[in-house]
């Protein structure tokens, strides 16, 4: 994918966060039209049209904004486990995300369960500390997603306010950056 050198690259210990090309595509895709994976979030399954767009969403953020998302893959295998980072949405959502990094993660099913989420996470955030031009990372998780909200209180997000988007109940949650 063009422009993908310029985006960092971040291992873990079972974990490596890279850029997404073009051959993520079909992954990305099957990602989100899974049903299971997408009920927290938006409640309906992506198209592969709704799909490449965010793809390409993906690499314009890193263009433009200096961050953006990063596929997720298991280092032995190559695997592709989902994807996370930061965005710039300008969500129409009350309090404003404006000047906050929004964070997000998405594991496949086939390896929910095994602590990746919380691995990967914990890399972005620390090069969030590092990099990002915001003193502030938030994130937007269902109430009933219980299992993003341990991972979001793991990496150091606590609980802000809740509010609605899009007519659902959503939980804020927000993170300082750590400048050491």
């Amino acid at each position: 994918m063009a422009g993908s050198a310029a985006i960092p690259e971040l291992t873990t210990a079972r974990l490596r966060l890279r850029g997404h090309r073009i051959e993520d595509f079909d992954e990305c895709a099957a990602l989100w039209a899974d049903p299971g994976v997408v009920r927290h979030i938006t409640g309906t399954p992506s198209t592969r049209e709704q799909s490449w767009s965010r793809l390409l969403r993906y690499a314009g953020h890193w263009v433009h904004l200096g961050f953006g998302y990063w596929a997720i893959e298991e280092r032995t295998t190559g695997l592709y486990v989902g994807e996370a980072g930061f965005a710039d949405y300008r969500r129409d959502i009350e309090p404003s995300l404006e000047g906050c990094a929004e964070a997000g993660w998405l594991i496949a099913p086939r390896w929910q369960g095994r602590g990746f989420a919380t691995e990967a996470v914990s890399a972005l955030v620390a090069w969030g500390d590092r990099n990002l031009p915001q003193d502030m990372m938030a994130c937007m998780i269902s109430p009933e997603n219980m299992a993003s909200v341990r991972v979001a209180e793991r990496v150091g997000f606590t609980p802000w306010t809740a509010g609605t988007y899009l007519g659902d109940t959503v939980q804020l949650y927000r993170r300082a950056a750590r400048r050491d």
